[in-house]
């Protein structure tokens, strides 16, 4: 069970990358900016066009993991329900949202967010890409 939670961690973590953060450090200090390259093993990460509390700015800055105490995803996106129902109607019981990181997962091996397809290959990534296209132009002329 602890390989799963690992795991879940970890994928969790890796949507973090390209999102806007506020990052509160354990002395509170806060920082905002943009994932742009975590280190899994310490969960260190580095940000672009920081801004630091006091007003201070960096274009790139080096955030510790062991000084973080919490990271809140700023970044908010479309509501994927509507592609996770498209989804789960033609993989059914084989799709999970994760909604606080904005990404679906088929069959445990393809990944989607609003942005497409993000991980995987093969005829069932092909079938999610389309169903995602689909979506987005029908959630595009609706919006």
């Amino acid at each position: 069970m602890s390989a799963i939670a690992s795991k879940r961690f970890a994928e969790e973590f890796a949507t973090l990358l390209d999102k806007s953060v506020t990052v509160t450090l354990k002395s509170g200090q806060k920082i905002a900016g943009r994932v742009v390259a975590f280190n899994q093993s310490d969960y260190s990460l580095w940000l672009s066009d920081a801004v630091i509390e006091e007003g201070r700015s960096a274009r790139r800055l080096f955030v510790s993991g062991s000084e973080i105490a919490t990271i809140e995803v700023v970044e908010e996106g479309p509501d994927l329900m509507g592609l996770y129902e498209r989804l789960n109607r033609v993989f059914p019981n084989m799709v999970r949202y994760l909604r606080d990181a904005g990404v679906i997962v088929v069959m445990e091996r393809v990944r989607v967010t609003k942005d497409g397809l993000t991980e995987g290959t093969g005829p069932v990534a092909e079938r999610v890409r389309r169903i995602w296209e689909e979506w987005r132009a029908e959630s595009r002329s609706a919006g």
